[in-house]
């Protein structure tokens, strides 16, 4: 999210390290670096998912909104979708032989042809779109705020809704997500957490600290809104990778279990 939400984003990282000091029930995870590829400092990115050897992106901003096909090792574009300059792209995941995408502010989204990129058709909902995440019987919306909508994945119509919380108080700010082993990652935008959540509960069952990861002088852009964003996992052989909006690195990480305070 722009600027705007800045204020928001601060309130969502006071939350965060409170509800770690307060709650030790809750496990706290780093990190180890595996390895480092490149990423367009251009893309402001939205969505991110892995398949076949390749990563997926969509981004954000109004005229610099696209769906990309990139080369993880060098970072190539092998393949893209402008969406039209008066959208603002957010998140982007994979159901079936489609991709799935949604805009912020104006109450839809695109399904793409998965291999071809082309546009297939439109799907509305009511609330503003954020991040995207599937698996093999749902669909999982970020907005925002608190609510996780989950979406038939042949309709995509709403079926359900969860309500994250960490010890009964509810996470906002959820952006970016990734199915990973079963639970939900997602940025908590703005800050360098990464919640896990139970898709069943709406419970947080872990926080991923990635402060450190790409320090702010080496993010190569004085931009605020330059906060990391963006997680894909690779099933087949174990592998997440992280990156930021405007980032110029990806990461492939590994988790380390943090003693807890």
């Amino acid at each position: 999210m722009p600027l705007a939400r800045r204020f928001f984003a601060l309130a969502a990282v006071s939350t965060f390290f409170a509800c770690c000091s307060a709650h030790a029930a809750i496990p706290v995870y780093g990190f180890m670096v595996k390895h480092t590829y490149p990423h367009d400092p251009q893309a402001f990115t939205q969505g991110l998912f892995f398949k076949d050897g390749y990563l997926f992106e969509s981004t954000g901003l109004n005229g610099k909104s696209w769906l990309r096909k990139v080369e993880l090792n060098t970072g190539k574009v092998l393949q893209q979708k402008d969406l039209p300059k008066d959208i603002f792209g957010e998140g982007a995941t994979l159901v079936g032989d489609e991709i799935v995408s949604l805009t912020w502010t104006a109450r839809y989204g695109f399904v793409f042809d998965a291999k071809t990129f082309t546009l297939k058709r439109k799907f509305s909902y009511d609330s503003e779109g954020w991040g995207l995440a599937s698996d093999a019987q749902s669909v999982y919306m970020s907005d925002g705020s608190p609510t996780i909508h989950i979406l038939d994945p042949k309709t995509l119509k709403e079926q359900r809704r969860i309500q994250v919380t960490a010890d009964g108080k509810p996470v906002a700010e959820l952006n970016e997500l990734e199915m990973v082993e079963g639970e939900l990652f997602a940025n908590v935008w703005g800050t360098d957490v990464i919640a896990r959540i139970d898709p069943a509960s709406g419970k947080v069952v872990g926080w991923i600290n990635l402060a450190g990861l790409l320090p702010l002088e080496k993010r190569g852009t004085t931009s605020p809104d330059a906060v990391l964003n963006g997680i894909a996992y690779d099933a087949k052989t174990k592998r997440l990778f992280v990156t930021g909006k405007l980032w110029p690195k990806m990461f492939e990480i590994e988790l380390v279990q943090l003693q807890n305070r």
